[in-house]
């Protein structure tokens, strides 16, 4: 991977990471990192979960996307945390900056002219504004059917067959999770139209879109991260243009080697230690 040169972009964009949880491939995503050199990295939501966060499961791989984050910034990598629902204890540090650092709620960005409006996207959520509990329930019930689909896949692949997403397969049902997507795309549209931005950028709904919305009142360019539970997908801006990046469809990250010790799950004393090292060097 060393001799290989690394993909330099302007602005990669990560969300619905859920790092703390059994769904999330931090493995997959640590391929992904370590081929791209990116000016300036969003992490937009849902990074770290911390509705379901639990002492008793953080892999050292999970602890290592985030070594490798804070060490794109000794590298020049200028990085904006956008906070979300399962991270929104850190909406009060909204306006904080360390460095290249910082955390923010939304951002609108410059791109050749265009304005970006940046943000997670719960804002829209009914179940969040009005009934976080129940959010939170189906958090859980989420988190358990990706669990129960780790294993499905692993007795899939010991016969030879293709991965499966059951979560997936149940949006794609589901009448009404199928029209909550459509409004959510329609919404994040038209306030993004009525305010004249020429892109509005989400994540939340583990949904990666890039397509152009139009109304009476105008037309926009909608883009949604997608998630690294169900996807493993991101947005990737060139300078010219975005595109939607597939992990699936990289054989140069799949190729990426790691060691086995990341697997390991580390104790509540190496948490806390590691994430205080990791605060002190991007303070230095």
């Amino acid at each position: 991977m060393s001799k290989r040169k690394k993909r330099e972009l302007d602005i990669v964009v990560l969300s619905d990471i859920h790092l703390g949880t059994y769904g999330c491939h931090a493995e997959e995503l640590l391929r992904y990192l370590k081929t791209i050199k990116p000016k300036k990295l969003i992490l937009n939501g849902d990074i770290i979960d911390m509705w379901q966060f639990s002492k008793h499961y953080w892999p050292k791989s999970h602890m290592q996307v985030i070594k490798h984050i804070t060490g794109l910034l000794t590298k020049g990598t200028k990085i904006i945390y956008l906070t979300g629902n399962h991270d929104e204890m850190l909406r009060k540090f909204a306006g904080f900056k360390l460095g290249s650092f910082q955390i923010e709620n939304k951002v609108v960005l410059k791109l050749n002219g265009k304005r970006a409006w940046i943000f997670h996207g719960d804002v829209f959520d009914v179940t969040m504004k009005y009934s976080k509990w129940l959010a939170k329930l189906g958090a859980v019930g989420y988190d358990t059917l990706i669990l129960i689909n780790t294993l499905v896949n692993w007795f899939l692949t010991r016969f030879g067959r293709q991965k499966i997403s059951l979560s997936k397969r149940v949006k794609d049902s589901v009448k009404t999770a199928v029209k909550f997507i459509n409004d959510f795309e329609k919404t994040a549209a038209d306030i993004a139209i009525s305010n004249g931005y020429d892109y509005v950028v989400c994540g939340h709904i583990h949904q990666p879109e890039i397509r152009r919305i139009e109304t009476d009142k105008g037309e926009v360019m909608y883009l949604n991260s997608g998630d690294w539970i169900e996807n493993l997908t991101a947005l990737e801006y060139d300078g010219s243009g975005w595109s939607v990046y597939r992990y699936k469809n990289d054989p140069q990250a799949k190729a990426v080697k790691l060691p086995r010790r990341l697997r390991n799950t580390l104790d509540n004393d190496e948490i806390f230690r590691d994430l205080v090292n990791e605060f002190l060097m991007v303070k230095k």
